[in-house]
């Protein structure tokens, strides 16, 4: 398996894994709909992609993932942007992270992660931050293996009212 930054053609292939992402959230109290977002994700991606900040793990022929020669098995899409107020660090996020549930548990997410902690530490970011469902124990679990420690902790409740529709 290598990870490396991909070029252009390969956005629709990681579109179609942020859509797959965005569906297996759902179980895990995520609102963002998958198939609906998948332009605005589209153009997300080849932006990142051309600005150094998406790279894909892909398998190759020697590896052990049993996937065709370049297939891609996940991506990282991370960015260190400004912050809008003034902070004491400089921070990078990682903005998504997925490996193929069929290839979990075999080292393709730390591989991602690092490199995606690597390219932030060269454009000079102090920390990584980003962000996990609540509900999603298992990226929760990942995430604490990696180092990360909840730093800021968001609150939801839905707002009862005739008015509004589940949808």
């Amino acid at each position: 398996m290598n990870v490396q930054r991909p070029d252009t053609d390969v956005a629709e292939t990681v579109t179609n894994l942020w859509v797959e992402l965005a569906e297996e959230q759902r179980c895990v109290g995520s609102h963002l709909r998958a198939v609906e977002n998948r332009d605005t994700i589209g153009d997300n991606v080849r932006r990142a992609i051309v600005a150094d900040g998406l790279y894909v793990a892909v398998a190759t022929a020697d590896d052990d993932f049993d996937a065709e020669p370049d297939t891609v098995l996940g991506f990282v899409m991370f960015n260190a942007g400004k912050e809008l107020l003034a902070t004491t660090a400089t921070r990078g996020t990682i903005e998504n992270l997925y490996v193929r549930p069929e290839y979990r548990d075999r080292g393709i997410g730390a591989e991602l992660m690092t490199t995606a902690e690597e390219k932030l530490a060269a454009r000079g970011v102090d920390a990584v931050k980003l962000e996990v469902l609540a509900e999603n124990e298992a990226a929760r679990r990942f995430y604490r293996r990696h180092g990360y420690d909840p730093h800021r902790v968001q609150l939801e409740k839905p707002v009862e009212s005739d008015n509004h529709s589940k949808g």
